[in-house]
């Protein structure tokens, strides 16, 4: 699985729309409304890095309301659930 997060530079007016019709998108999984330079990011999950193009320079960079994207990929997965495995030493909680 291919993860691309992108922050979206959005039209201030139209901000709720925009991350409603991003999140219709196939290949999206999540749009958060942030606060700092950006307007949205949007996580994108999809399983060849082809794709990635698809969603983001043929869909979300047409979505109404989208004045910029920047794009990046994620190498490797990082969480709580992970760091916790790595470091159990097998006690049952």
């Amino acid at each position: 699985m291919i993860t691309a997060i992108v922050f979206v530079q959005a039209d201030v007016a139209r901000i709720p729309e925009v991350a409603q019709e991003i999140a219709e998108l196939d290949g999206v999984s999540e749009v958060y409304s942030v606060t700092g330079d950006i307007d949205l990011i949007a996580l994108v999950r999809v399983r060849e890095h082809d794709q990635v193009a698809d969603v983001v320079a043929d869909q979300l960079n047409k979505v109404p309301g989208v004045l910029s994207t920047e794009t990046h990929i994620a190498f490797r997965a990082y969480s709580q659930h992970d760091l916790e495995a790595a470091f159990s030493l097998g006690i049952p909680e």
